[in-house]
């Protein structure tokens, strides 16, 4: 394999781990708390996790603890979509399992979770490992979006379990892949299997966390790379001075990708879902606050400009979502009918007979190769594919059309050359920066803690981030605790609650107070690219987000 000296310079780079972990395992006290509860519906939780709802936190502290080290066996599965750093997650979970004994062995189930159910897997080696440390991907055992959720997925995978004779499986992933993870752990106890199952928080999305999950990993990677693109492009816009670019992010559900953009880069709009959804923003709403800032720039002389916007939208601009309800109720309930139209005028006549006035209004009023875009197949969950709704280029023409009238109408007398760009794959699998670096390789050394303790239904977690490495807090949170009951496609199911970007939260409000100025005048911010080496306030720094949210 042809390799950059960068990528070689990075392989040797040692990850920063909190102090407690420094030392021999023998040495780590694991405390645990007071029981714990749910998010919500504790008594409907309670009742489906009957061997694992109630655990207390675990917090590692210094001091003569009670683990004997042993041999073990562990599998580990990375989960769901890449995030930078999955590979340093495997790396602290595999130096913590041989530096407690040599003779332990790491199973990776390759392909995801499927992995698990098939009992498909290669053992993880030094030499493995040494070839991904600090790289980006998920290309060592490869992921998937398999859920582990009829009865036969959860008997092969407790059957892979007892073949393989697995103290435990470390399950790497976002909020429905720890979900899942807490449903097995569930599994195991119920069956008198003693294998434990411990989660890793993981989503560039940033929608994983709480008071004890400050982030998830990968996301501070993936808006630093954005940003620097960001910042490129407006380097661009501010020289060539011509161009409005609209700028599609990552995030379905939640805005944090976004929000984050807006605080590095300054942007001179940066919609953000969850007001649009809060303030029943409707399309023509979002499109005439768009239309006074390109007016506003324009009586400037400035007929340029940065618009970013988080690819889940669509689904939270009120008549939009709920035309999106609708389609997906009418395809499945109408799937042969559906199945045979091969053109757009056809499906057109037919979902004309089926929407909502309502709905229907709308679905005639957007473009109609944004309106193709809504009828494309769902994704394995029966969600429409966001990432595939080219929301920018829905509100480039809707734009377009809007200034149009405005000239004739004399009230505009700028020029308007819109440009669509969407960010998302590029920040998926990109090197890690060195806080994820350390952060991952820390999260996969308390995994590794959490079950030589002998705790099962945990993630691992790491707090207090914005210090320094060495004065990280890491320890263990039950999964429980972070779920709640929610209707998902037609059936209630514990779940962990996302975390959508809070308007009252301190990230939000900063972005909230200066929102206006950047509209107007230009206030362009250029990250500039990840740096690996340097002074620590230049390589090391945290997420604006994650400053603000523990006021620094």
């Amino acid at each position: 394999m042809t390799i950059s000296e960068l990528q070689k310079a990075r392989y040797g780079y040692k990850p920063k781990l909190p102090a407690v972990l420094a030392g021999q395992v023998s040495e780590i006290s694991v405390d645990l708390g007071a029981p714990t509860s749910a998010v919500a519906n504790a008594t409907e939780l309670r009742s489906i996790f009957k061997h694992n709802f109630g655990k207390p936190i675990a917090s590692f502290q210094p001091g003569k603890g009670s683990i004997k080290p042993k041999a073990r066996t562990v599998g580990v599965i990375l989960s769901g979509g890449q995030a930078p750093g999955g590979h340093n997650v495997i790396a602290g979970l595999f130096d913590g399992l041989k530096k407690e004994n040599s003779a332990s062995r790491l199973f990776g189930f390759t392909g995801g979770p499927a992995g698990l159910t098939n009992n498909k897997f290669q053992e993880i080696t030094a030499e493995i490992v040494d070839a991904h440390r600090n790289t980006g991907g998920f290309d060592m055992i490869g992921s998937g979006r398999t859920k582990i959720e009829t009865p036969e997925q959860f008997a092969a995978a407790l059957e892979t379990a007892k073949k393989n004779k697995l103290d435990a499986v470390v399950i790497i992933g976002g909020d429905d892949s720890n979900t899942n993870a807490a449903l097995l752990a569930e599994y195991f106890l119920a069956n008198g299997a003693a294998t434990q199952v411990i989660g890793c928080p993981k989503t560039i999305d940033g929608d994983l966390k709480n008071e004890l999950i400050e982030t998830s990993f990968g996301f501070d990677t993936a808006v630093k790379t954005y940003s620097e693109l960001i910042g490129n492009i407006m380097r661009d816009a501010n020289s060539a001075k011509k161009y409005w670019h609209f700028i599609k992010l990552m995030g379905r559900a939640a805005s944090h990708i976004a929000l984050e953009a807006a605080l590095q880069t300054h942007p001179n709009i940066c919609l953000i879902s969850e007001e649009v959804e809060q303030k029943k923003l409707s399309l023509g709403a979002l499109i005439d606050e768009i239309s006074a800032a390109i007016v506003r720039r324009a009586e400037k002389g400035e007929n340029f400009g940065v618009v970013l916007i988080p690819e889940g939208l669509v689904e939270f601009i009120p008549e939009m979502k709920k035309l999106i309800a609708e389609i997906n109720d009418i395809i499945p309930a109408h799937k042969d009918e559906f199945a045979v139209l091969d053109n757009f005028a056809a499906q057109l006549a037919f979902f004309e007979k089926k929407l909502s006035a309502e709905s229907c209004a709308a679905f005639k009023s957007i473009p109609a190769e944004i309106a193709k875009q809504l009828l494309i197949d769902r994704d394995s969950h029966g969600n429409v594919q966001v990432s595939r709704i080219e929301t920018e280029k829905l509100l480039m023409g809707m734009l377009e059309e809007r200034l149009k009238k405005m000239k004739k109408e004399g009230s505009y007398k700028g020029s308007f050359l819109p440009l669509g760009h969407f960010f998302g794959y590029e920040g998926r699998a990109a090197a890690p920066s060195n806080f994820d670096a350390d952060y991952c390789y820390s999260l996969g050394y308390s995994a590794f803690v959490l079950i030589a303790a002998g705790l099962t239904g945990y993630i691992s977690s790491v707090r207090n981030l914005t210090a320094p490495a060495a004065q990280w807090k890491a320890g263990g949170v039950p999964l429980t605790m972070m779920m709640n009951i929610e209707k998902r496609h037609g059936a209630e199911k514990p779940v962990i609650k996302k975390a959508l970007v809070e308007l009252d939260g301190a990230p939000f409000k900063t972005f909230a107070a200066a929102r206006d100025t950047w509209a107007v005048t230009t206030s362009f911010v250029y990250p500039g690219a990840i740096q690996y080496y340097g002074p620590s306030e230049v390589c090391d720094t945290t997420t604006i987000t994650l400053r603000l949210e523990q006021g620094k």
